[in-house]
């Protein structure tokens, strides 16, 4: 059977997999998730003296994830591609929304999450004890990031990116010319 790119399937499934499995810009950006993500989880473990599971996964708190992810991508992209090309401007609009949204939308759904927490347990005080139906559900309160832990998940994707292209040796695009 021959697939789209020419050569059998099975050529092309190792062709995919070589190239997902050395894709180095995917890496690193997953690698900067990553670190940010074990940040919180370490200052969780300080804080609150014990080990949270959601914070592997879970949104807000400090450092920003999205914002290292996004500006590790980004940097990484310019990089490769160059600084010029469409796919760095690109992934700088992504890295601007993603980072606005975090910082501003996601923050303020946040402190509107708190408000309903407070009128969800008054109500479940009221009437809950009567009628378990009437019970609200918890509300996740860790939805966005204050400009702080945004920026701080932004200089953790510079450095992972910066380090990425030291580790890696990932080659740029074209020779960069500073001034």
């Amino acid at each position: 059977m021959t697939g789209c790119l020419g050569g059998n399937a099975t050529e092309v499934k190792m062709n995919f997999f070589e190239q997902l499995f050395s894709n180095t810009v995917l890496w690193c950006t997953v690698i900067a998730w990553g670190i940010a993500q074990l940040i919180k989880i370490i200052i969780t473990l300080v804080v609150e003296k014990r080990f949270k599971f959601e914070r592997i996964f879970g949104d807000g708190g400090m450092p920003s994830g999205h914002s290292a992810t996004v500006i590790c991508l980004g940097i990484l992209i310019g990089w490769t591609q160059g600084f010029g090309s469409p796919m760095f401007a690109l992934a700088t609009m992504l890295a601007i929304i993603v980072m606005n949204d975090a910082a501003g939308v996601r923050q303020e759904a946040g402190k509107h999450a708190a408000m309903l927490k407070v009128i969800g347990d008054a109500f479940n005080a009221m009437f809950a004890e009567k009628d378990e139906q009437v019970r609200t559900e918890k509300i996740k309160l860790l939805v966005g990031h204050t400009p702080l832990q945004v920026v701080a998940g932004a200089l953790l994707g510079l450095l992972v990116a910066i380090f990425g292209i030291w580790i890696f040796g990932i080659e740029p695009a074209v020779a960069l010319v500073m001034w």
